[in-house]
């Protein structure tokens, strides 16, 4: 198994445990929504590192390449991969940020702050995580 494969798991399990964790709050279910969200939040911190890792390889390894998008898909199908693409990378920059002063207020039980951040963190955070997978699949699967 090769890094993209691993981040897009990563990925995936990071979305499975966002989603456990929304209806365990939800349940009212504080102390599994919060053990739930600190594994979503170290699956996300590990995909990072894996995610550092690959692009390093990459960029310093002169027979490795960066994987493009192939060109022979239709025009739709390329605008369509960018425009994830790019709106993934632009909310993946407050995903970790946003999580740390989420899980921070959390813990410290400031409820009105926790659900402040909670509400703007979650969706970004979910959308991250699914597009990630999107992205991966769209790039190494439908080539």
């Amino acid at each position: 198994m090769d890094l993209p494969d691993i981040n897009a798991s990563l990925n995936g399990l990071a979305t499975v445990l966002l989603i456990v964790g929304f209806v365990l709050i939800k349940r009212k279910l504080e102390t599994a929504h919060k053990w739930t969200m600190i594994c979503c939040f170290a699956v996300s911190t590990l995909f990072l590192v894996c995610y550092l890792i690959y692009h390093c390889r990459v960029y310093f390894d002169e027979d490795s390449f960066f994987k493009e998008f192939d060109k022979s898909h239709p025009p739709w199908l390329r605008y369509t991969y960018f425009t994830i693409l790019i709106s993934h990378i632009i909310l993946a920059m407050y995903v970790p940020i946003g999580a740390l002063i989420t899980i921070y207020h959390g813990l410290k039980d400031h409820r009105p702050k926790h659900l402040k951040w909670a509400k703007r963190t979650f969706p970004i955070w979910l959308y991250v995580s699914v597009t990630g997978v999107v992205i991966y699949w769209m790039l190494y699967q439908m080539s």
